[in-house]
């Protein structure tokens, strides 16, 4: 087959042209049979050409016992010039491999075997180094923490161009026209850590654009943005778009790409199973789209009613305790036209919370008062940099700045440090919260009853732990891990699963762990369609059977309508709206968290 017919049946599997014009284009990325497995690389004769490699760059390396087994098998494809094409597919699948491969980390920055060739702009990304390739890709991680370089936003914009020479002159009308390009002038004399997660992906996004390299490669750029950052999001793919760049996005949450993608890639353990236009991934009817394991592909599938009741927590069994049931067992009170419970167990009060940050006098948080339901599941929404994330901090009382009181439905009047030992919380960047050296171990430390010990590389599970006919934690450890398809990686690192995997492994130790509140800041943030409703499945669980408080902050609005009961709504630090999720409230809700794609 040649160039040109491979390129068209990418970009075009009907058999249309591509580009409206002649039949040939030119291919921005080719795959040639190209597999790759995760783990140390094989001694190569590099005087003989077979595997040059980047000498002077560290190497990310998994000892023998925690290398993935994720990875790709003999893809051949081609993709080209100025196409936006969406890789998509469960966690695990090979989609963020695929994204390495074009941007040359794999091989050059994480070990492996590699095998067939990759090619991108005519450079084969084997032979030629990172910093060859720099100046044709650019890439947007999923933690965009771990792609920055200064404090500062203007330091960060510029820094791509300081490295490639550019002229001080022209490094500063970039900087200036993509700040305004996307929307983040008022962020450019800030600390970046000191951001939210979701402003924090903007400016990532932002520093790559501005060097305008001709490819662009993204992994979850939507994870931790809000409505409104999404249409901005979406805005900027269709400017790339318009110049005639090519962008590459692996993604999960697909409605706000619905008339931008040209060709949906669709992967399984590895493999390239499914390839459409943008059209016909529009047109995806939804029990094909659910076989594939795919989210809503446009913005009216989002509330539609199946969609919000499909995962219910009415007909889900309930496996946080030692015995299996459904909703109606032991379960007498009365539910509302969600299926849930509709019977008032109190509430949570808030007293007087607000937080200022080192520096600063006005607050960035202020809620004199604020109601939470007992024994029900809240989101807390609203746009990027609103404080939710600094709202969950003073909840728990994990910052000695955070004032207020907690008052427990009880009366309990709990202190900072008494919400220490009543919460816990699942950050939005879990990386920051696993401490162990395997999966199993991860959850055992979050049971109230059974605690891991220190132990050697290699063999992380203690003994005293036993097995789970014999030692009951362990048990009730191992079936957490498997309601969230984890039981397959129990031995695995959490620090090498990827990022939707160690998002379920945070998960699944707070499921474990026994407080009366729990928080979840993000828990669906590069889940799958079916990992996202196993999680809303198990928060549902923890309300209605184990009569914990669930609070979630969130972005999704899949996730909010499947699990939620009530609504709080903050905006510039303060408390706008609160509401029961009843019909109109689910109607309300999807409005603050959909983007208008129009």
């Amino acid at each position: 087959m040649t160039d040109a017919a491979e390129t068209t049946k990418l970009a075009n599997p009907t058999g249309g042209n591509p580009t409206g014009a002649n039949s040939t284009v030119e291919i921005a990325v080719r795959f040639d049979h190209v597999g790759f497995s995760y783990g140390p690389t094989p001694t190569y004769d590099h005087s003989a050409g077979d595997h040059p490699t980047d000498q002077d760059l560290p190497r990310q390396t998994l000892p023998r016992q925690d290398r993935s087994p994720d990875g790709i098998h003999d893809l051949t494809f081609a993709i080209p010039q100025g196409a936006v094409v969406l890789l998509c597919g469960e966690s695990g699948c090979g989609k963020t491999t695929v994204t390495r491969l074009i941007n040359g980390l794999a091989p050059h920055y994480f070990d492996g075997v590699m095998t067939g060739t990759v090619t991108v702009n005519g450079l084969d990304t084997r032979q030629s180094d990172l910093a060859g390739l720099a100046p044709h890709v650019g890439s947007v991680f999923q933690n965009p923490r771990s792609q920055f370089f200064t404090l500062d936003v203007a330091g960060e914009l510029a820094f791509a161009c300081e490295n490639f020479g550019m002229d001080p002159d022209e490094i500063r009308r970039r900087v200036a026209a993509t700040a305004d390009e996307f929307r983040i002038g008022g962020l450019i004399g800030r600390d970046i850590t000191a951001m939210s997660g979701g402003q924090q992906q903007k400016v990532a996004c932002a520093s790559v654009s501005v060097a305008a390299p001709p490819i662009m490669v993204m992994d979850e750029p939507s994870a931790n943005l809000d409505a409104r950052a999404i249409a901005d999001l979406r805005d900027i793919v269709g400017l790339w778009k318009a110049q005639g760049r090519t962008v590459i996005i692996a993604e999960h949450r697909l409605y706000w790409l619905d008339g931008l993608v040209d060709t949906a890639m669709v992967f399984r353990s590895g493999r390239l199973v499914r390839t459409m236009t943008g059209a016909e991934l529009h047109d995806l009817p939804d029990r094909e789209r659910e076989t594939l394991g795919l989210r809503p592909t446009r913005s009216g599938q989002i509330t539609q009613p199946d969609q919000i009741t499909r995962s219910g927590s009415a007909t889900q069994p309930d496996r946080i305790g030692d015995t299996d049931r459904t909703a109606s067992d032991n379960d007498t009170g009365r539910r509302d036209d969600t299926g849930r419970r509709d019977e008032s167990n109190g509430f949570w009060r808030i007293e007087d919370f607000s937080y200022t940050y080192r520096r600063t006098r006005r607050p960035v948080l202020s809620i004199p008062s604020a109601r939470i339901p007992a024994g029900r599941v809240t989101a807390v929404v609203g746009p990027n940099g609103a404080g939710k994330s600094t709202f969950a901090r003073c909840l728990q009382g994990l910052d000695r700045r955070a004032k207020g009181t907690l008052i427990a439905p009880d009366g309990r009047r709990l202190s900072r440090r008494d919400r220490m030992r009543t919460c816990f919380t699942v950050l939005q960047d879990v990386g920051c919260e696993l401490f162990t050296e395997s999966v199993l171990d991860e959850v055992l430390l979050g049971l109230p009853d059974a605690t891991p010990a220190p132990s050697s590389v290699g063999s992380s599970i203690p003994s005293s732990v036993g097995t789970a006919d014999t030692f009951p934690p362990r048990g009730k450890a191992e079936r957490i891990l498997r309601d969230l398809d984890l039981a397959e990686m129990a031995d695995r690192h959490p620090l090498s699963l990827s990022g939707g995997q160690k998002q379920r492994v945070a998960i699944a130790a707070a499921l474990a762990c026994d407080r009366e509140l729990l928080i979840f800041d993000e828990p669906t943030s590069g889940l799958d369609r079916r990992h996202m409703e196993q999680v809303a499945t198990r928060i549902r669980a923890l309300a209605d059977h184990a009569d914990r408080t669930v609070v979630v902050i969130t972005h999704d609005p899949e996730f909010a309508l499947i699990a939620c009961d009530h609504a709080l709504v903050l905006e510039s630090g303060r408390i706008t709206d609160s509401f029961a999720l009843d019909s109109a409230g689910r109607t309300r809700l999807a409005d603050h968290l959909t983007a208008d794609c129009r």
